[in-house]
């Protein structure tokens, strides 16, 4: 059931509105601004309706607070009112609002313009999605971690936690295509990244195709023996799936990875962190392929065992 904000003072408003959708979606109600605002940023809602007089902070107010929020920027807000005169809805629409209903409520006009910016807003989500998704894996595109990567940066930097960075690749992946071939190929690169996947579903975690066969993995919050031993189990589970190789160059189809794990506060900035963790990665080829090589915050380096 989607999700409904209600930020009205007045408790017979909010519960008016509430009794009129309650049957189509799941409703939160708010009576100031500011709990509005906290609530708005804490919750997937799919559509707020905002009451534009209230004490404090006010309706026009509050959706510009939302607006300048990443995270509730792309909500669409229905601005509740009795006020009728042109100028104040011109305001709200240039403010942000996507449609008016005025006072008293009429259900039926109150449900069909629910109904209609949810499905906008839904609909706009899916493709939003779909253009953030690595359509041969199922996983997140290079776009999407690119703008995640960064955001998750600054909030380790925050919350002052530790933060890891890994490259991976499938080894002698070319010699892989020219044998069996590209569709064989693409089914490879989706295999490693579903297994990769299984182990990364952690809310702190997150996978990403980079580019070809190469990908890119963060995690929040472990230090960095902890994940060095997480990106071995990894490795060990792409290579325990027995895709076999050319035998000319190897058995199994397997991967080489390489990262660090960085405690804020950091000297560089992610750029520097990131270009660290390819080079571990080309550490990896160079000592043999099929390993996990990793730096801690000092850039002591764990070279995974032979075996």
């Amino acid at each position: 059931m989607k999700k409904i904000l209600i930020v009205d003072d007045s408790a017979l408003q909010a519960t008016q509105l509430k009794s009129i959708l309650k049957d189509e979606y799941d409703i939160t109600i708010a009576q100031k601004g500011e709990e509005g605002l906290r609530l708005a940023g804490e919750g997937d809602f799919s559509l707020i309706l905002l009451d534009v007089v209230m004490p404090g902070m006010d309706g026009f107010t509050l959706l510009k607070k939302l607006q300048d929020d990443n995270a509730t920027k792309n909500v669409p807000v229905i601005l509740i009112t009795s006020l009728s005169d042109v100028a104040s809805e011109e305001r709200g629409l240039i403010l942000g609002a996507v449609d008016y209903i005025t006072k008293p409520f009429h259900p039926l006009i109150v449900r069909a313009r629910v109904n209609t910016h949810v499905k906008l807003y839904q609909y706009r989500k899916q493709v939003e999605q779909q253009s953030m998704t690595d359509q041969l894996t199922g996983i997140a595109n290079r776009r999407r971690y690119e703008e995640y990567s960064i955001i998750r940066w600054n909030e380790a930097n925050r919350l002052q936690i530790p933060f890891s960075i890994c490259m991976f690749d499938i080894d002698r992946f070319k010699v892989y295509n020219d044998t069996f071939g590209h569709p064989a190929g693409d089914k490879v690169i989706s295999a490693v990244a579903q297994t990769a996947a299984s182990y990364l579903q952690r809310s702190t975690d997150f996978l990403a195709r980079y580019g070809g066969e190469e990908f890119v993995a963060i995690a929040m919050g472990d230090q960095a023996d902890k994940i060095f031993g997480h990106m071995k189990k990894i490795r060990q589970a792409i290579e325990d799936l027995h895709i076999p190789h050319d035998p000319s160059v190897a058995q199994w189809v397997t991967v080489s990875m390489g990262g660090i794990t960085v405690c804020p506060p950091v000297e560089h900035g992610y750029g520097f962190y990131l270009q660290f963790a390819d080079t571990q990665l080309y550490d990896a080829k160079r000592h043999g392929r099929n390993r996990v090589v990793w730096a801690d915050e000092r850039l002591k380096q764990m070279l995974e065992k032979e075996r």
